[in-house]
């Protein structure tokens, strides 16, 4: 379990929070503070007061796989093999178990024909699921997305879904402006000004909501027949 205590952070005022594993979806207007959560999940910054525990333990002192919106913004290497193992470089695996790490995960994530491949030649769907089999190379324990899917056209938000499905990851945390994608989450939260004014199963936050943007349009298309 994910549980947040009284955490403070720019915007965010969480009081509590817990977060199952599965998959978890978080939504909400611009501003609302789902960035910082998701930063503050993943480790990158830490808390101006509060706590966040992943499974009793911090989220510095856990492998966590992150993938924001623009994931080109941060790459690191001009080759696709390269860039998907350097997080196993990084901590000193040894060649042989990275080279094959790298080729399995490109497997997974449908890339292999791109391992050879420039970074910079690669669309921003390819960029997206090579971003994605960077964070999955070092086997996380949480996997945290922010907006991945806000430049990916329909096919390519398909197939990443169904790849975190298929991930193994106890934890994957993603924000979306997708309401279809949060609506196949386990959990979904609700953000909004900064506070968590919703939270639980997808028919139970959405409920109410079908007279706002924050409805899945498949639903929506579902009650017209």
């Amino acid at each position: 379990m994910i549980t947040i205590t009284h955490l403070q952070h720019t915007v965010l005022d969480i009081p509590t929070l817990s977060i199952p594993k599965g998959q978890t979806a978080v939504i909400g207007p611009n501003g609302a503070g789902k960035s910082t959560l998701l930063r503050l999940i993943a480790g990158l910054v830490l808390p101006e007061s509060g706590t966040i525990s992943i499974d009793k333990t911090t989220p510095r002192t856990c492998t966590i796989g992150y993938v924001n919106e623009f994931p080109e913004r941060n790459v690191v290497f001009t080759r696709v093999f390269d860039e998907i193992a350097s997080p196993l470089r990084f901590s000193f695996c040894p060649c042989s178990k990275t080279d094959d790490r790298v080729t399995k995960v490109a497997e997974q994530t449908g890339i292999s024909h791109l391992l050879k491949r420039r970074i910079r030649d690669l669309s921003g769907g390819e960029m997206v699921l090579v971003a994605l089999a960077t964070a999955l190379v070092a086997h996380p324990e949480v996997l945290v997305l922010d907006e991945v899917d806000s430049h990916t056209d329909p096919t390519t938000t398909e197939t990443l879904d169904t790849l975190l499905r298929s991930s193994g990851v106890p934890y994957c945390i993603r924000s979306t402006q997708q309401m279809d994608v949060a609506a196949q989450a386990d959990q979904v939260i609700m953000l909004e000004n900064g506070q968590v004014t919703d939270e639980g199963i997808p028919a139970g936050v959405f409920a109410g909501r079908s007279e706002t943007c924050f409805y899945p349009v498949s639903w929506r298309f579902a009650a017209w027949k």
